[in-house]
């Protein structure tokens, strides 16, 4: 995916219709600018900014989707359940896409997608002034049909009874993605973290057959097994995927990083830490158990942040599918 030039909007979901992987880093605990430049600068194509499983203030919001905007990446906000007060101002300060959880009617997607655009498409609240525009005011007619078309709707199924209306769901104007957030799905369906229950794949399948029909993206969120996530790419989910999230993308680097050092010292150095009371492995570990300090950690985020969408962590000791997501990483 290349970068768009600052100023203008992200063909987020034009990537994805073409078939190119877009990776997403989602940031729960960041509140600065300098988490999105570091996405920037590890080959991210975006950032999913998650309100629901943060108390983020909009300010810090809309500061870091301004941020990707400028370094021409995509800006998805996961917003909390039914707070679609809020999508608005995230729109207005700078993100290019918002993200619905626990989608479980049209007309719940129906005011989602209707909330994220201008009219005649939605009931937007019209602003001169948009950031995607460098603030450079400008008539509606020049901006309402290019701006409606770039932004993002995806929508989460989350739910039994989501994925028992996913046909009206994916069948709503204006939703661009309709994903499925496994972690919480598996976990309503009674097998939490189970992907591969029957009851799973047939609720898979039949948002996957919705979205077909109705010509919508689908795409698996909080997964991260990935021969679970390659199968069904296969199948033709769309291949945005979220990487991990900050908190947990922080731990892996700094697990491996102590561990690293910890290696380092009881293989190069001769003896114990001065004061250690007995040989060179019984010295302090940082609370971690003897047995998990050299396994890496293969469970996936707590909640999924991710939605990918189905998140794959660049560090062997995080392989989780993080949309967001409530993933640890989800959609």
């Amino acid at each position: 995916m290349t970068a768009t030039p600052p100023g203008q909007p992200v063909p987020l979901v034009a990537q994805l219709r073409a078939g190119e992987p877009t990776f997403l880093m989602g940031l729960r605990s960041a509140r600065t600018g300098d988490a999105v430049r570091i996405a920037a600068s590890t080959g991210h194509h975006g950032v999913l900014v998650d309100l629901e499983h943060a108390p983020m203030p909009l300010d810090a919001a809309t500061a870091m989707c301004r941020e990707a905007t400028a370094l021409g990446l995509a800006a998805l906000v996961r917003v909390p359940e039914r707070e679609y007060g809020m999508i608005g101002p995230l729109l207005d300060g700078g993100a290019t896409g918002i993200v619905a959880p626990r989608v479980e009617s049209a007309g719940a997607a129906a005011d989602i997608a209707g909330a994220c655009r201008f009219p005649p498409e939605g009931h937007r609240s019209q602003t001169a002034q948009l950031l995607q525009y460098g603030l450079t005011p400008m008539p509606a007619r020049a901006t309402n049909g290019p701006v409606n078309a770039e932004t993002v709707v995806k929508v989460l199924i989350e739910s039994p009874l989501g994925v028992e209306r996913c046909d009206e769901i994916a069948a709503v104007p204006g939703v661009d993605i309709v994903a499925v957030g496994a972690n919480d799905l598996s976990a309503e369906l009674g097998s939490p973290g189970d992907y591969t229950t029957p009851e799973m794949e047939r609720a898979l399948a039949a948002v996957a057959d919705a979205c077909r029909r109705h010509g919508k993206l689908f795409m698996l969120g909080g997964v991260g097994d990935r021969e679970i996530l390659a199968r069904h790419l296969r199948r033709g989910a769309c291949p945005l995927i979220l990487t991990g999230m900050d908190t947990e993308l922080l731990y892996a680097s700094a697990r491996g990083r102590a561990d690293g050092y910890r290696r380092w010292y009881e293989e190069t150095l001769a003896g114990p830490p001065a004061g250690s009371p007995a040989g060179p492995h019984s010295w302090p570990r940082s609370g971690i158990p003897a047995d998990a300090s050299a396994a890496p950690s293969t469970g996936t985020s707590a909640d999924t942040s991710a939605e990918t969408s189905a998140g794959i962590s660049a560090d062997t000791a995080a392989e989780t599918f993080s949309d967001t997501t409530g993933q640890g990483s989800r959609p």
